[in-house]
């Protein structure tokens, strides 16, 4: 029998009947109110920096939603990294954590974006600034200024929710490389094609390999040296076959990390509630970020401790590789215009630029993760517009 009967027969019944009924409807109807869990996936391990970051995002959701929205977080589980742009698509996961060059075809004009790293190198600023520079300067072009950007990640049902991005690159090495020179001979590994162009205008024979072989080739001697975060001489046990490290060659950072949520998901959501989610965005993005920062700190102390030697890299070195930087600018460009048809490289560089420099400026005196999300809070997500983008 239904509990929804009609005003008479309800009258009837009394006024204790009445009550009865209104509580009921109460309830079931309040059952469509209650919070909403979405899907977050990651390749990244529990523990990790970005496993860790996820599950600042799902905190920080929950926090800045009201308890409106909540995450449950896949680690290693619902979709691996090469499998992330097509579960995002396909809805498999609502919200995923996107390593894009992975995906370069689909993705060409951010990809581009990812490739400018090196130019942190060229902002007389600290090496420690550059990530968090980054970082905050790729979101801020895609959300702002590239709006062919937003529009490829929403023609594979995407919504680019801001970026982040690992530390400074090294030569990790198995012998000492101090100078130019020393470089002339060394087979050096290289995790993408603008590492490899820097390898060979330095000098060195650029070698691909993957970064689970890196530990067999440097013990093997297979290569002298790997380009490389510091952070890795921990999570893939570097520190067992480097011998020594030079610091100071203009190597640029890893930029090509994101978030993106599934673009039917957004659109669902409320206008306070996609404010939400871009704000705890923003914080796990800073959370990734200052992460890298931290363990490339921490890695480079235990190197030392360890007794890695370090090594500063020569004027030659340095002048040689900000001259190849500066040079490599017309290359992207001209790569991404015949390879993926993107016309206006150039002027998409030239408007990246001037951004990453604002960015060395901003990120200057940011002292830890929350100051670095609050930060990117306030210049970027905050201003997104949610009642048009993603939509």
């Amino acid at each position: 029998m239904s509990v929804f009967r009609s005003r008479g027969a309800a009258s009837r019944r009394g006024p204790a009947f009445s009550v009865l009924l209104a509580a009921l409807a109460a309830l079931l109807f309040s059952s469509g109110a209650s919070a909403e869990q979405l899907r977050f996936a990651t390749g990244s391990a529990p523990n990790s920096i970005g496993g860790l970051s996820a599950e600042q995002f799902a905190k920080s959701l929950k926090e800045h939603s009201g308890g409106d929205l909540t995450a449950k977080v896949y680690m290693m589980s619902l979709l691996s990294f090469a499998e992330m742009s097509g579960g995002v698509e396909k809805g498999m996961t609502d919200i995923g954590s996107m390593i894009y060059p992975y995906f370069p075809s689909e993705y060409p004009r951010t990809n581009l974006v990812a490739e400018l790293t090196m130019l942190t190198d060229l902002m007389g600023a600290p090496k420690s600034l550059s990530n968090l520079a980054y970082a905050g300067a790729v979101s801020e072009f895609v959300f702002e200024h590239c709006p062919e950007c937003v529009a490829e990640w929403e023609a594979h049902d995407h919504v680019f929710s801001g970026g982040s991005a690992a530390s400074p690159y090294y030569f990790l090495c198995n012998k000492p490389v101090d100078t130019l020179k020393d470089l002339s001979d060394k087979r050096v590994r290289v995790g993408g094609a603008q590492w490899a162009r820097a390898a060979e205008a330095l000098g060195a024979t650029p070698v691909t390999m993957s970064v689970n072989e890196i530990y067999e080739g440097l013990s093997q001697g297979a290569v002298d040296c790997t380009m490389q975060a510091a952070a890795e001489l921990i999570s893939f046990n570097l520190m067992e076959v480097t011998t020594d490290i030079t610091l100071g060659a203009p190597l640029g950072i890893y930029g090509g990390l994101s978030l993106s949520t599934n673009r039917k998901v957004w659109q669902g959501l409320t206008e306070a509630q996609r404010k939400a989610l871009l704000h705890a965005a923003a914080d796990s993005n800073a959370h990734t970020t200052w992460g890298y920062r931290i363990d490339d700190e921490r890695a480079l102390k235990e190197a030392k401790e360890k007794g890695i030697a370090m090594h500063e890299a020569d004027d030659a070195m340095v002048t040689t590789a900000e001259q190849f930087i500066e040079k490599d600018m017309e290359t992207i460009a001209a790569n991404y215009q015949k390879k993926y048809g993107v016309d206006d490289a150039a002027e998409m560089i030239a408007t990246f630029r001037p951004l990453l420099e604002k960015w060395m400026t901003l990120v200057k005196d940011v002292d830890s993760s929350e100051a670095l999300a609050d930060l990117y809070w306030k210049e970027i997500y905050s201003k997104v517009d949610v009642s048009k983008y993603g939509l």
